[in-house]
């Protein structure tokens, strides 16, 4: 019996060998497909990129589309180039070129394919792919590249180039290639993830030139890639392109929300650039000169630059006083004694005339009961708690932290506390006088437009706001956003306090600051408030923010034009004429339209080696002494003594813009 079972054993092995044996000899003899594949055929793995999702506006209106190129891959072990001449003339190229673009590929790697000529059009493709087919080594990629509708938008759209070898090492989940594109900034680098789609794989046989013929055991180990997803905006591209046309020849920056949603409307950096300059071959040479260019149009001032808020910030004032309890809608304050001067008002009776007039005096007053606790006001030492609490309230307009846009580089901003004074001044060794120019606006207080834009719709919707962000839904239209922006922001300052400051804005736009010849022949019942900013490079900054209508608010604005002047005159006829287009969809202001396109702003002057020049003299001003560097921060009389400034009795921020 266990005979048997040996000779079972034995006569099995045999038989499994045999028929192995019969296999080996069917496919290496018998069968001549695999002998042909073997030795003319090779498998090639092909990596299809999708194309980027598209972006759109509020309306439908398409803003970013793809167009087809073609971009040329080198794999230089398989290279063989007889003719180099006629190579680079079919390419149109240098010698130098050539030899430049195989080193570089050599360097990357000689057995994995690269980036060797980027975005050939679909015509350079027909002409020479012909003639490619002679130069081994050298293949086609199908890629795309963004295509814009208007010269509008560039520094929030942002671009895409290709990945640097630094985000290549830097990925964490090894996604990109060499020779891939990614988006750098704005738009293009927040949403890169639902932009790019999926990339999909699938496999082909080629003959020995290259030559498909044919997929990969029928296609059934491909992926199929995704397309990325699309974009739908908050943007009103008509709005959009006014706002750039209107800050022609300006340095400076436009803002506008829908107050209900935080949708942003408009979102406008000057100067800028044609975003169709950094989508071609001469990518490099053309971003090379954006950014030596001294008016730094690839700067989005929108998001990433730094001004003292000025006049605008006592909107703030006002309703952290009113919240607090220091003072009533009554309450009113003489101007004696105040180191600051007003603007020809001896008496301000009420917080609204204060917001109406711009008082400088008022507000130093206002500031001062806040720092001092609910107390007389007569003591020379400031109260650690009242700063702390008015520090408190004020962060939660999101000034002195970010907001959360959905753009990369968003400045912070900076609302001193005790503790920035305390590590300035030394603990407990500061008193009023060094920081009152905060009560106008100056001092250590730095913002951005869409901060005071933000600031502007929340006082529209009396006491909350939603995160500003301009893609209001990703994939299809009508979609959610990223939760982030549906989360509503409370400032815990009662309604009702809006109210009496709306009073004072609403005042101020009609028989306030802002002068008749920059003011709306439509009939908008707008509210505003001007602001005119210490700026050290030169001129003062001009700023306006307000919302309109007043009772049923659909649009908030902040309007920024450095080294322009007082803000009711250059920056509030920006922002009615922005306001009256979006509401009423044409401009009927024709005579402020004409101010405002006259008006040129820009600093007759070149930066040397990225500079900026000394502050120029202003009359009135009481400082001596200019440093060679900008001054940073302009505070009070203490603060400009410890930095290296002279003074008598005042200080920068005394002029007190309105």
């Amino acid at each position: 019996m266990q005979e048997n079972r040996h000779l079972f054993i034995i006569f099995g092995a045999l038989l499994i060998g045999v028929i192995y044996l019969a296999r080996l000899f069917y496919l290496q003899v018998l069968d001549e497909s695999y002998a042909i594949e073997s030795s003319s055929n090779s498998i090639k793995k092909i990596v299809e990129i999708p194309p980027r999702g598209q972006i759109y506006d509020r309306n439908g209106n398409l803003i970013v589309y793809n167009t087809p190129v073609y971009d040329l891959v080198v794999t230089p072990y398989k290279t063989k180039v007889r003719d180099t001449l006629r190579l680079c003339r079919t390419l149109g190229i240098e010698k130098t070129d050539f030899d430049s673009l195989m080193g570089a590929a050599r360097s990357y790697s000689r057995v994995k394919p690269s980036l060797f000529l980027r975005q050939l059009s679909k015509e350079e493709f027909a002409r020479i792919q012909d003639v490619m087919v002679d130069y081994p080594g050298f293949e086609f990629e199908r890629s795309s590249v963004r295509t814009y509708t208007s010269a509008s938008m560039a520094n929030s759209l942002g671009y895409v180039s290709e990945i640097s070898k630094k985000q290549l090492e830097a990925q964490t989940d090894p996604y990109y290639r060499q020779g891939d594109y990614v988006g750098q900034t704005g738009l293009e680098k927040f949403y890169e993830k639902e932009l790019r789609g999926k990339r999909g794989t699938k496999f082909v046989m080629v003959n020995v030139n290259g030559v498909q013929k044919g997929s990969w055991k029928g296609g059934e180990l491909d992926t199929s890639s995704i397309v990325g997803q699309n974009l739908y905006t908050g943007i009103d591209l008509m709005v959009q392109q006014y706002a750039d046309s209107l800050l022609i020849n300006k340095v400076g920056s436009v803002v506008a929300i829908e107050p209900k949603t935080g949708q942003i409307i408009a979102i406008a950096s000057s100067p800028t650039y044609d975003p169709r300059l950094l989508t071609n071959r001469a990518f490099s040479k053309n971003y090379l000169k954006l950014y030596k260019n001294p008016y730094k149009p690839l700067f989005n001032r929108a998001v990433m630059s730094s001004y003292r808020p000025g006049s605008t910030f006592k909107l703030i004032q006002a309703l952290i006083a009113l919240q607090e309890g220091v003072i009533t809608a009554g309450t009113g304050f003489s101007h004696g004694a105040a180191p600051m001067k007003c603007h020809g008002h001896p008496f301000t009776s009420t917080v609204a005339l204060g917001i109406q007039h711009s008082c400088n005096p008022y507000f130093y007053y206002v500031f001062r009961k806040l720092l001092y606790d609910n107390d007389d006001g007569n003591s020379f030492t400031t109260s650690a708690a009242g700063l702390k609490r008015w520090h408190a309230i004020a962060r939660k307009f999101s000034m002195g932290e970010k907001l959360g846009v959905d753009l990369p580089s968003e400045f912070k901003g900076n609302v001193p506390d005790d503790a920035y004074y305390d590590k300035h001044f030394g603990k407990g060794k500061w008193k009023f006088s060094n920081i009152y120019s905060v009560s106008i606006g100056e001092g250590e207080l730095l913002t951005n437009p869409i901060k005071l834009a933000n600031l502007a719709a929340t006082i529209a919707n009396r006491g909350y706001f939603y995160t500003p962000h301009i893609v209001a839904s990703i994939g299809e239209k009508g979609a959610s956003p990223l939760p982030q922006y549906l989360e509503k922001h409370e400032t815990g300052i009662s309604p009702h306090h809006y109210e009496t400051v709306i009073e004072g804005m609403k005042n101020a736009v009609v028989r306030g600051t802002v002068p008749g010849f920059a003011q709306l022949s439509s009939g908008i019942i707008s509210a505003g408030k001007t602001g005119t900013s210490q700026n050290p490079k030169g001129e003062d900054n001009s700023i306006f923010v307000a919302f309109a209508p007043v009772d049923d608010p659909k649009i908030a604005i902040a309007v920024i034009v450095e080294f322009a002047g007082f803000g009711g005159s250059h920056a509030a006829p920006i922002a009615n004429l922005l306001i009256e287009r979006y509401l009423k969809r044409e401009t009927i202001s024709k005579s402020v339209e004409s101010y405002v396109l006259r008006k040129n702003y820009l600093p007759n002057y070149i930066f040397p080696r990225g500079t900026f020049p000394r502050p120029k003299p202003v009359p009135g001003d009481s400082l001596k002494k200019a440093r060679a560097d900008s001054v940073p921060i302009a505070a009070g009389k203490d603060t400009l003594r410890k930095i290296g400034y002279k003074t008598k009795t005042s200080t920068t921020a005394l002029r007190g813009g309105i």
